[in-house]
């Protein structure tokens, strides 16, 4: 089953994103960039909130758009954002001679790395197959120019398909996200990610603005119900 990631960036927003039927819940600032990272006191407090319910989501938290070249910088903050007891750590991967080392160095750092590929200049496949041979427990690509369009504005679907089919080759979870609306829900179906990533689609206005609860929930309806595939193991 194609499941459902809901970005939001408080602990109000992370409650109806979990009472309206999201699958994970990711945390981040979308008014800060396409990973804004939330201060950690907040994600802390989100995760605290999050982990008193019954039901407990996965959770992951952004570490926010830190550039390439600094890669002290991302593990000070991977290790800050793990430290608040998420499940999986996102860190932006973009099109770059840094992005072997950066890659390298995540995965050294013992914590479940998500490293999701800027697609607005297209898939470094060597940097794609080198985490995939890393091992890390999920893989995403997301778009940072919301604006310009849909990852289906980035990317066509053959490469899509075989962004989805190596990550998943590889024995890792596969994501898509990019402003990514309702009515690309079959197109989705059809390439099959293990999970999808929602914001704009969700909110009352643009990403910026507060999560919509019926929104939220019709799109979780729409996605649950016509989904049929089985569940990864």
């Amino acid at each position: 089953m194609m499941r459902m990631l809901v970005s939001v960036r408080s602990v109000a927003e992370a409650r109806i994103a979990a009472l309206e039927g999201a699958d994970f819940i990711d945390l981040k600032e979308p008014r800060d960039g396409a990973l804004g990272g939330l201060a950690v006191a907040t994600i802390r407090e989100i995760v605290q909130a999050l982990r008193a319910r019954q039901r407990v989501l996965p959770i992951s938290a952004t570490i926010g758009d830190l550039p390439m070249d600094d890669a002290d910088a991302i593990l000070a903050r991977v290790h800050a954002v793990a430290s608040c007891g998420v499940d999986y750590v996102k860190v932006g991967i973009e099109r770059s001679a840094h992005a072997a080392a950066v890659l390298d160095a995540l995965a050294a750092t013992g914590h479940a790395i998500v490293p999701v590929f800027i697609a607005d200049r297209g898939l470094d496949d060597d940097a794609v197959d080198r985490a995939c041979a890393l091992r890390f427990p999920g893989v995403m690509v997301d778009t940072a120019d919301k604006a310009a369009g849909s990852l289906f504005d980035v990317l066509d679907d053959a490469a899509l398909r075989r962004f989805v089919a190596r990550v998943r080759g590889a024995g890792a979870l596969v994501g898509l996200a990019g402003a990514l609306r309702l009515a690309q829900l079959g197109a989705l179906r059809a390439i099959a990610p293990d999970f999808a990533g929602f914001r704009s689609a969700v909110c009352d206005g643009d990403r910026r603005g507060a999560l919509d609860p019926a929104r939220l929930r019709a799109l979780a309806d729409t996605l649950h119900s016509t989904d049929d595939t089985p569940a990864p193991a």
